[in-house]
């Protein structure tokens, strides 16, 4: 499954950019940065349930917030991009 990822955290305290950064290291294990607190991530059932798990882990419920968007089957479609391009295709191939 295709999801897009947006969170928001608070950050005016050391404790809130530490949850900043483990939200983000998180989502990077899954799929690409698109924007600052944007990922795309390209997941399988298991997969999904796992790292839904770990951001609510990490988040204050109280402070924070994320928001996980199911871009369901030919999202493709539903993207559109202008500008200058900050992504991969996330199903093709990938050479490092």
């Amino acid at each position: 499954m295709y999801v897009l990822i947006t969170y928001d955290v608070k950050t005016s305290e050391a404790e809130g950019r530490k949850r900043l950064r483990k939200v983000a290291k998180c989502c990077q294990q899954y799929g690409q940065r698109v924007q600052d607190s944007v990922f795309e991530c390209l997941v399988d059932g298991s997969s999904f349930v796992k790292l839904r798990g770990e951001l609510l882990s990490v988040i204050d419920v109280e402070l924070d917030s994320i928001r996980i968007y199911h871009m369901g089957k030919n999202y493709q479609s539903k993207i559109e991009q202008y500008g200058k391009e900050t992504s991969y295709k996330i199903e093709g191939e990938l050479i490092v």
